[in-house]
């Protein structure tokens, strides 16, 4: 759980408060593998209820263990990552004729960043989380590009009159730090995994 306060904005993929928009909180809940309920953003929302989360705020689910989680840090940035790599794979993947239910699994990222990203910059962001989790991943030794409920969230702290970072890149200043902390956190979950 992030309790980031007010004068924070996020963008990431969400299940409660995806897209972007200001979060005061993050939170990654665990749940049981074969999850049964059908209105995950009300659940998510119950538990940061019961958390006394108040204010606009951004949940994350998975079924993996949510206290083995990983962080790294670089010049401020800092990534956190559950690893859980029970359903593997391509996200390009050929399509499958039958629908099994996933074992638990996902891979969640939560990136604090220290300064205040624009719009573009945060979307860019995510992809480059995305990059350096793949990268991660192959450098594992694992032979896949993710599973198919990962999710990231980045948070930066909301533009002021100075202008916002316009990059986020993998070779922008603060896109090279999220992507090395991005990597190192995904990277020791993996290696604890296999």
């Amino acid at each position: 759980m992030w309790r980031l306060g007010p004068g924070w904005r996020a963008c990431g993929s969400a299940v409660l408060g995806g897209g972007i928009g200001p979060r005061d909180w993050i939170l990654n809940a665990q749940v049981p593998g074969g999850y049964p309920r059908l209105d995950p953003d009300r659940h998510l929302a119950e538990i940061a209820a019961a958390e006394h989360l108040t204010g606009p705020g951004a949940g994350l689910m998975t079924a993996a263990d949510v206290t083995a989680y990983t962080v790294a840090a670089e010049a401020g940035v800092t990534a956190t990552a559950t690893c859980g790599l029970g359903v593997r794979g391509w996200a390009a993947a050929p399509a499958e004729g039958t629908e099994e239910p996933p074992s638990p699994g996902t891979i969640n990222i939560v990136v604090t960043v220290p300064v205040p990203l624009s719009d573009a910059a945060l979307v860019n962001a995510v992809a480059t989380a995305t990059e350096a989790k793949v990268q991660a991943l192959l450098d594992a030794g694992l032979d896949c590009s993710g599973t198919p409920t990962d999710a990231v969230c980045i948070a930066a702290p909301s533009p002021g009159p100075a202008p916002a970072e316009p990059f986020a890149g993998p070779r922008s200043l603060w896109g090279a730090r999220l992507a090395r902390a991005v990597h190192a956190a995904v990277l020791e979950g993996a290696l604890r995994q296999s």
